[in-house]
């Protein structure tokens, strides 16, 4: 492991995720221990999108911007909301020049799949439908996140793609959770990695997909590894952690979209683990940030 991040790890909640209130309660406080970002350049607005229900979303708009990203926070789909993800929001939009538009849609197990990619969609057609208004250009929106965000970004390419919807021109994926499975070699070998253990894994799965009432199989809107087509989705970028139990499935799948004929950059991370951008005083965190943000301003160039 990254020395730097190795030093890091006991700052990092061992939230497991059997009560859903302290979990998010844990993950606040660890994003509150980020450093203030600097908004100066930046114009942030909170809007609340027409849906049933409404969404909240936080816009963050640096000047001359024309392309925007759609971003959805991490937390297991259980944890998170647009005040956890404000620091990363702040550094992407910087970074990258593009309107960044965090969307805090409704979490589990309150809400199990499909609500937050009800919310995710919604918000996702407000963006395309109001471009003029927000001063983008509706071929230039891209979805993404980390964690259970990208897992949504994923879906809403697949869905977008199926229901011939908002054209959405590139996918970044970081650290995404793919597959409800969990028989990669990483899920069933890092068991007890930082932060994100098996059992926190399956308990993320458990809350996102709710009670099993019958046999129907988990639908690839919910874990898009069980898509079987992957022809026609946008160009993507996809960030792996070598110590995550989900980075095998983002590696398959990122395979199968080059099979697919999609364009693809996949960058593997030696020495970090899920979450671990989070560490701002780790050299290595600082640069993941700052890839995912310069590989989508060339994405929306």
């Amino acid at each position: 492991m990254d020395p730097e991040l190795e030093a890091a790890v006991p700052a990092f909640p061992r939230a497991d995720l059997i009560d859903p209130v302290a979990a998010r309660k844990s993950l606040a406080q660890l994003a509150a221990t980020a450093p203030a970002p600097d908004t100066t350049g930046l114009e942030i607005e909170e809007r609340t999108v027409d849906g049933d229900p409404r969404v909240p979303v936080r816009i963050y708009r640096p000047r001359g911007a024309q392309g925007a990203i759609l971003w959805l926070h991490g937390g297991g789909f259980v944890m998170g909301d647009l005040d956890t993800e404000h620091p990363w929001a702040v550094r992407i939009a910087h970074g990258s020049g593009a309107v960044v538009i965090p969307v805090g849609y409704r979490r589990a197990p309150e809400h199990p799949y499909p609500a937050a990619l009800d919310d995710t969609y919604t918000a996702l057609t407000w963006a395309t439908d109001h471009a003029a208004e927000l001063g983008i250009d509706p071929v230039r929106i891209a979805v993404g996140g980390h964690g259970a965000g990208a897992t949504l970004a994923a879906a809403a390419a697949l869905q977008a793609r199926d229901r011939q919807g908002p054209p959405i021109r590139f996918q970044l994926l970081n650290q995404p959770a793919l597959d409800d499975r969990q028989q990669s070699w990483s899920a069933r070998h890092f068991t007890a990695t930082p932060f994100m253990t098996r059992e926190k894994v399956a308990a993320s799965w458990r809350h996102y997909l709710g009670p099993k009432t019958n046999a129907a199989p988990v639908s690839p809107y919910a874990a898009p590894a069980r898509a079987t087509d992957l022809c026609g989705l946008p160009a993507a970028h996809i960030a792996t952690a070598q110590f995550d139990p989900n980075r095998d499935e983002a590696i398959d799948y990122a395979l199968r979209l080059l099979q697919a004929g999609v364009p693809v950059d996949l960058h593997q991370w030696a020495g970090t683990f899920h979450g671990s951008q989070a560490a701002v005083s780790a050299e290595v965190s600082r640069r993941q940030i700052d890839e995912l943000a310069a590989v989508l301003r060339r994405a929306l160039a």
